[in-house]
């Protein structure tokens, strides 16, 4: 016959074990300025997760630069590289805005969001972080002017590096003739290069 204490201490085991499985994924970006690490949250935007971590694990973002980088505002990366080559990109993702403001979300210092363009449903490989509250980024109605754009996840450590990005000086790089529509005014002077984007493996995880 089981001790009812070790019963309980199994039990106990058991759940901590389904915790830590069901945890949120975190993901880090070692960059050229310093590493930030990201947590996820699949159930305020479960598409949008997916297709994010899908992009780091097929090793998309490696070696990709912040090509749009606005102090006061956000970081935005995760499509071209140093010369400005653009990754192969999969099929748009539908904006999940809505959903997660619902669950707290907003782009507020420190959340990342998809980026997209004016179509609500045309996020693709492409994210951004934020350095300040951007208000006028959150979801306000269902149709396209108000759907804002997707939070999925925020900076757990790393903040000082995403601000630093954020402050460095900008301009005097070219972009190359038939480059993708990138503005000189927001590419840093020295590139900003995620080196390695990573899913961390947690205890428990396989």
């Amino acid at each position: 016959m089981h001790h009812p204490f070790s019963l309980l201490v199994a039990f106990a085991f058991a759940l901590a074990s389904s915790i830590a499985l069901a945890a949120n994924p975190e993901v880090e970006l070692d960059t050229t300025e310093g590493v930030i690490k990201l947590e996820l949250y699949p159930e305020a935007a479960p598409k949008t997760v997916d297709n994010f971590l899908r992009y780091v694990k097929d090793g998309h973002y490696d070696g990709t630069q912040f090509h749009r980088v606005i102090d006061g505002f956000m970081i935005q990366g995760g499509a071209y590289t140093a010369d400005f080559s653009p990754r192969p990109t999969r099929p748009p993702i539908v904006n999940e805005a809505e959903t997660s403001s619902k669950a707290g979300l907003h782009n507020v210092p420190g959340t990342i969001a998809m980026a997209r363009t004016s179509n609500p449903d045309s996020a693709m490989d492409q994210f951004f972080i934020n350095v300040a509250t951007n208000k006028s980024l959150d979801y306000r109605s269902p149709d396209p002017a108000g759907i804002g754009y997707t939070v999925f996840g925020k900076v757990i450590s790393g903040m000082d590096v995403v601000n630093k990005i954020a402050r460095m000086s900008k301009g005097g790089r070219k972009v190359p003739a038939g480059a993708p529509p990138v503005d000189p005014r927001s590419l840093t002077t020295e590139p900003v290069i995620i080196t390695k984007a990573k899913v961390i493996e947690k205890q428990g995880e396989k």
